[in-house]
């Protein structure tokens, strides 16, 4: 125990003597998290859209005066000729451009089918599919409306469907509260695996792993000496983030922090697993650094943080279970949006619980005392 004490001081001793070191766990975290947060955000604004009106009717006009009030869109130009509109989206400078065909009106009024082309720059299929989506939901309520000031006008008026909807866990679709936990977990993770890649190698470039292995400390001393000051670091940075994200944009905290904090914990243990196993496989800092980033961009891209998992392929699905940031994520956003408690995210601790001991294993395992 007394081996295993000293390995864990002289590694605090480390950390607090490298001056990059307290910035980099305190004030790049919060900073990180409010750029990503504000910017990270699939809500869609400022849709440029070009409408050309061939029909110059009361009912096109009142379409027109419908669309260009949302907020949702701003109105780039207004052509009487369409292959004007179709120049605005093949120059880039529309992102939709709506077409009213010169019997707009008159085919309404005596009960044709009333057509509107739709043109959308797709390049940005999330764009796209959202813009598209506000617009047509515009088209429908215009829609509605004449539709029932035309049977008022002859004195019938149809029933409607009316649904009542309402929005669980986040009432007000706040885009900031669904991402915030998640890109808060995801920092977490990253630093403390990036920093845990890069420690025993630079032991090893500077020289000091020597001194290390003539003593008769054993390798799972070594690695749990290596561990448990990346796990107080990491519980610093997530009570760090917490704590910005409460004050910074109010993210709600239903559920229990217990629950976060020691999914964290079990989690910590698993991804600082990672990070000594490619400390111990690797020869330089620069070699740590290129693989962690690797298997970084990995655990990002399919943890479920920008794009959902349940929308990937059925073989992408399977490879986000030993992947701990989307373990993370889910957690974070199920206890503090949702309020699960333990049995909800058991799950989670269970698969993050093996993968923690696999690869401390194979961290113990592929440490080699070489002197």
């Amino acid at each position: 125990m007394r081996r295993l004490l000293f390995i864990i001081q002289k590694e605090f001793i480390q950390i607090i003597g490298n001056r990059a070191m307290l910035p980099l766990m305190t004030i790049l975290p919060i900073v990180q998290l409010m750029l990503l947060s504000f910017a990270a955000d699939s809500e869609v604004k400022n849709v440029n859209i070009t409408i050309t009106d061939l029909d110059q009717s009361q009912f096109s006009r009142q379409l027109i005066g419908q669309i260009t009030a949302s907020d949702r869109f701003t109105l780039i130009n207004a052509p009487l000729a369409m292959r004007i509109s179709d120049h605005d989206l093949l120059a880039g400078e529309a992102d939709i451009v709506l077409n009213i065909p010169p019997d707009f009106e008159r085919n309404f009024l005596k009960g044709y089918p009333a057509k509107l082309q739709l043109l959308v720059n797709a390049i940005n299929g999330q764009a796209a599919t959202v813009g598209s989506g506000y617009l047509m939901s515009i088209i429908r309520d215009y829609n509605e409306d004449i539709r029932l000031e035309t049977a008022m006008g002859v004195g019938r008026v149809p029933s409607r469907i009316e649904v009542a909807s309402a929005n669980w866990y986040n009432p007000d679709l706040n885009y900031k509260y669904f991402m915030v936990p998640g890109i808060l977990g995801e920092l977490v993770i990253i630093l403390v695996i990036l920093l845990s890649a890069m420690n025993t190698v630079r032991e090893r470039e500077i020289g000091t792993i020597e001194q290390i292995n003539v003593t008769p400390i054993k390798s799972w001393q070594f690695i749990l000496g290596k561990m448990i000051p990346f796990v107080f670091i990491g519980m610093l940075l997530l009570t760090i983030g917490l704590t910005a994200g409460k004050v910074i944009f109010d993210i709600p905290m239903v559920g229990s922090l217990w629950v976060v904090f020691g999914y964290c914990l079990v989690n910590l243990i698993a991804v600082l697993g990672i990070g000594l196993l490619i400390s111990n496989l690797v020869d330089t800092q620069q070699q740590a650094m290129l693989v962690a980033f690797f298997f970084v961009m990995i655990f990002i891209l399919m943890s479920g943080l920008f794009t959902p998992i349940e929308s990937m392929p059925d073989w992408a699905q399977l490879l986000t279970i030993p992947n701990p940031v989307a373990h993370f994520v889910a957690v974070m956003r199920k206890v503090l949006l949702k309020g699960s408690g333990f049995a909800d995210v058991a799950w989670n601790f269970r698969v993050t619980a093996i993968m923690a001991l696999v690869f401390n294993g194979l961290a113990v395992l592929s440490y080699r005392k070489v002197s």
